[in-house]
């Protein structure tokens, strides 16, 4: 089967959309369209340093149209309905895009509404998040107001964008109130909707131990449910038993319940948690073979990072060309990720780990210590590999070296 002369449409152009359309074109022969309705493209990486005042957030943001790979088509729409017995999806002005081959990367969608007193709350009576464009200000605004009192900050139950962005912001508020005199009239304490300050252990073993020599105190298990921002309450429920409590605050930075897209959830592709449901290692729909997805939307049990993708990518653009060609996808994607976990201004811990949540680390020392060269590395190195490498599709030789897919 003559693999060339296809159509293959990929949905979403985030990061991971917009590396495998670059790559696809790259290979030649095929018709590769882009779909997406955004009119900017967000390297939100950079918002937990515009949260902590280090970088303006224009500066994590492009026009769409700069950012689309050369020799890809971009249909500015959204989709509304799959219907992959028919290789077909549906825009929202009733067009109907048909496909050989189909990539599904459309992110996560933040429920804010699921929080009541949330979303009417942002940049209001000490309530601010990083996780838009939108309200990244608040908490840089918030935190440069706070002379003392409680800072909370929140991580839900459910999978969200970078794990670790939570703790970052919290790091660098803890390390910006030291550094202006603030810090002994302020509480902070971090309340944790899971059993678990990180996934990874080498790495949670640290954060523990950094948490407790900064005196900040941890609350696992309990999710944050609702605010009263006129009476600056958070109401969190423990997970276990049920139980509800109620905390103060004079600042709180809320990372938001997220999942997959309404319109995913409530498509044949989705698994029974609204993902799209593909092979952990193929990157290949399980019911179906044209269909393939990488990223926060995807069934992947691994941590839903940029840097993830840089790995994904690879691996995902190998096998749909093989399944195009009408051989059995080869490629195996290990379950690889990364979080450059900032611990303060100028520190940080590189974590990287597979599917087992074992390191696998690219440098020759440990990364489970703070670092002020990895610190240089997420502020200087990263969002240059990210603009010009990982939304380009190129391969980025140094510093950290993308791996080859391995073969099954």
């Amino acid at each position: 089967m003559n693999a060339s002369n296809r159509r293959i449409v990929v949905v979403g152009a985030g990061a991971g959309g917009l590396g495998v359309a670059a790559r696809l074109a790259r290979t030649g022969g095929n018709e590769v369209v882009v779909v997406d309705p955004a009119e900017h493209h967000f390297y939100q990486p950079l918002w937990t340093l515009v949260g902590g005042g280090v970088f303006p957030k224009e500066s994590s943001r492009r026009p769409m149209q700069d950012v689309i790979p050369a020799g890809v088509r971009w249909v500015r729409g959204e989709v509304t309905a799959f219907k992959p017995e028919e290789n077909a999806l549906v825009l929202r002005d009733g067009q109907s895009l048909g496909y050989d081959a189909l990539v599904v990367a459309p992110g996560m969608q933040i429920n804010w509404g699921q929080i009541p007193g949330l979303k009417e709350s942002l940049g209001r009576n000490g309530v601010c998040s990083n996780y838009s464009f939108e309200s990244v200000n608040s908490t840089w605004e918030t935190l440069q107001r706070l002379r003392g009192g409680r800072a909370l900050f929140t991580f839900p139950t459910t999978p969200i964008k970078c794990a670790g962005a939570p703790l970052k912001i919290m790091f660098l508020a803890e390390d910006h109130l030291r550094r202006t005199g603030a810090r002994q009239a302020t509480e902070i304490v971090y309340m944790c909707g899971v059993g678990a300050i990180f996934r990874a252990p080498k790495y949670a073993a640290e954060l523990v131990k950094i948490a407790a020599a900064r005196d900040i105190a941890v609350n696992y298990k309990q999710d944050l449910v609702a605010l009263r921002p006129e009476q600056k309450e958070a109401v969190f429920r423990d997970t276990d038993s049920g139980a509800e409590r109620v905390e103060k605050y004079d600042m709180i930075h809320v990372a938001p319940p997220m999942g997959a897209p309404d319109f995913i959830k409530q498509s044949p592709l989705a698994d029974a948690g609204g993902w799209v449901e593909v092979d952990k290692h193929s990157l290949q729909h399980t019911r179906y073979p044209n269909v393939f997805s990488l990223g926060d939307a995807s069934s992947l049990p691994t941590s839903k990072t940029a840097a993830a993708i840089r790995s994904q990518a690879p691996v995902l653009v190998e096998n749909l060309l093989s399944t195009l060609a009408g051989r059995a996808p080869r490629a195996v994607y290990d379950g690889y990720t990364s979080c450059p976990l900032i611990t303060g201004y100028g520190r940080l811990m590189l974590a990287e780990f597979d599917y087992d949540l074992k390191p696998q680390e690219t440098f020759p020392f440990d990364q489970g210590k703070e670092r002020r060269s990895m610190y240089l590395l997420k502020k200087y190195v990263l969002p240059v590999m990210y603009w010009q490498g990982l939304i380009r599709g190129r391969k980025w030789p140094w510093p950290i070296p993308e791996g080859q897919p391995q073969h099954g």
